[in-house]
């Protein structure tokens, strides 16, 4: 018992290296890894050369499944340039695991004391983060030591060697097990580690090793479709044609797994090696068969998945990309991104208010309040996104504008609310009973909504560029702004002294609206407060003022 939960330990020790490596790797390169693969697509060949570099990189292709969806989903990418990326990520995974087969025990003890040291003296540094990487590769070749030790003796164990004895090759059977454990440790490659390690020491027969590999291959396919499935439609194209792939390559290496083991096993050393060696020709017969086919099989994955028709492409989130949360300063990024198109959506809403003022046009009335519903849908979108980034990973300045985006999309959404509610008093206040504001008020209200117009497109250029001057300019607007209110509702009460009739019918909808106009104006020039406080420009607040000339 004590040898097998040794076992289970090493197995899980390479599992959570794997996860170390990869999410260590994209934090620190993630955005360059994205780039190189934007720029590699021109054509098939270049883009699985790129896909082959990023993936012997991440060790994983899955992560780079993610990344390639996302650029489809986004239209920077075609699906066949997408799928020719695929078919480079497995060879170069595969590579990978020739790699981590070879005698490298020896380097475990120096990266796991190096990563440490780096990790724990500049942690939310860049170095910190290499740290986590080296951490990772110690554990995976430690993890691999482990295994060979624990299976050598479980196989002297009487008991083992007869179950051993029994064991057939049940091929179906073999693949089948082999791809749940991919899904389940969520690496294709640490499957195959495990399955060369536990071979080379004798612990399960070269045949059934061979068998689970082309599992573990199937099951990295059958996992990036499990991971995109609430993705868009173009997004779940790419890991569905890469799904396609590997369903050809099982079909195509199948059928040859005796004659590997029969003219192959007599040039390879180790049956570790047979097994590494064997995955890498997998991967290498898929890619030489199916670059040919990327086109196909993208028309195919296309006829499977339809994009969806008449979809309103403002319903959902633009920006917000799964495969950036692994690389935090990208995903703050996407998260802004999607913020400023929360920001559009609200404009839409305040130029749609002032011309139902304007026109009393009560089904526009009706749309604009239905928009807030897609301010809340993003609110809570972005909300969710953020929340999903590992605040661990995220650097002084990068924690500051995880903040800055959370206060922003609040303020977007409480003003959408604040506009519906307005929108529905003027339904019941003024179209529905053919009131009209009189010229004089009609005029105050213009200055103020343009002037909200103005602020709005100020306070995003503040949040986007962070520019202390702008923050300073919407500062000044947020007094002229409340300077105006109360001069307007001033002249208001005049109107209703001189008994003017539309002043009088339309006085409390027009005191409630400019006083709503101030209160949106308000949360806009609240964006300026974090960029002039970090700046160290904002001046003494007047309470405090006050009570030092007390």
């Amino acid at each position: 018992m004590k040898h097998l939960l040794n076992l289970l330990a090493a197995v899980s020790l390479l599992i959570w290296g794997t996860h170390l490596v990869r999410t260590g790797i994209l934090r620190v390169f993630g955005a360059n890894l994205r780039q190189l693969i934007a720029r590699s697509v021109s054509n098939r060949f270049t883009a699985v050369l790129s896909g082959i570099g990023v993936t012997a990189v991440v060790q994983s292709s899955t992560a780079t499944a993610l990344i390639v969806s996302s650029f489809v989903g986004q239209g920077l990418v075609g699906l066949p340039a997408a799928l020719a990326v695929m078919l480079g990520a497995d060879v170069g995974t595969s590579v990978m695991a020739v790699v981590f087969s070879l005698d490298l025990s020896w380097l475990s003890p120096l990266f796991i004391f190096a990563g440490v040291v780096l990790f724990i003296s500049r942690k939310d540094t860049a170095a910190g983060r290499v740290g986590r990487v080296l951490i990772g590769l110690g554990l995976m070749l430690l993890a691999l030591r482990l295994i060979t030790e624990s299976t050598t003796v479980l196989t002297q164990s009487p008991t083992v060697r007869a179950l051993l004895g029994a064991l057939t090759s049940d091929l179906l059977l073999e693949i089948f097990t082999g791809a749940v454990l991919a899904i389940v440790a969520y690496s294709s490659l640490a499957t195959v580690l495990l399955t060369a390690a536990l071979a080379g020491s004798g612990g399960i027969p070269p045949d059934v090793a061979l068998g689970l590999v082309l599992g573990a291959n199937l099951g990295s396919g059958v996992l990036a479709v499990l991971t995109t499935l609430k993705a868009n439609v173009q997004t779940r194209q790419v890991p569905l044609g890469n799904l396609f792939f590997k369903i050809i390559g099982v079909a195509i290496m199948a059928p040859l797994t005796g004659l590997w083991l029969q003219h192959v096993r007599p040039y390879v050393p180790g049956t570790a090696t047979l097994v590494v060696l064997f995955h890498l020709a997998f991967n290498a017969v898929v890619g030489l068969v199916c670059i040919g086919l990327t086109g196909t099989v993208a028309r195919a994955a296309q006829r499977l998945l339809p994009q969806e028709q008449g979809s309103a492409a403002g319903t959902r989130p633009h920006h917000l990309d799964p495969s950036a949360l692994a690389t935090p300063s990208l995903a703050i990024s996407c998260a802004a991104r999607e913020a400023l198109h929360q920001a559009d959506v609200v404009e839409s809403m305040l130029l749609g208010l002032h011309k139902v003022i304007r026109t009393d046009d009560l089904q526009l009335a009706q749309d604009l309040r239905r928009l807030d519903d897609e301010v809340d849908g993003l609110y809570s979108a972005i909300k969710y996104y953020l929340t999903k980034i590992s605040r661990e990973a995220l650097d002084e300045r990068e924690g500051r504008r995880w903040a800055d985006i959370i206060s922003f999309t609040i303020n977007m959404e409480q003003i959408g609310d604040i506009i519906e509610r307005v929108l529905i008093d003027i339904e019941d206040k003024k179209i529905k009973k053919g009131r009209q504001f009189s010229e004089a008020g009609m005029e105050e209200i213009n200055e103020l909504h343009a002037r909200l117009i103005d602020n709005l497109r100020l306070a995003m250029s503040v949040f986007l560029n962070g520019s202390v001057r702008d923050a300073q300019k919407l500062l000044e607007e947020k007094a002229r702004f409340r300077d105006l209110e109360h001069a307007y509702s001033a002249t208001h009460l005049a109107r209703l002294s001189d008994n003017t009739v539309q002043s009088i019918e339309t006085s409390s909808l027009h005191i409630d609206l400019i006083s709503e106009l101030k209160r949106i104006n308000s949360l806009l020039c609240s964006v300026a407060y974090p960029i002039l406080e970090s700046a160290g420009a904002l001046a003494p607040s007047r309470l405090r003022a006050m009570a030092d000339q007390a």
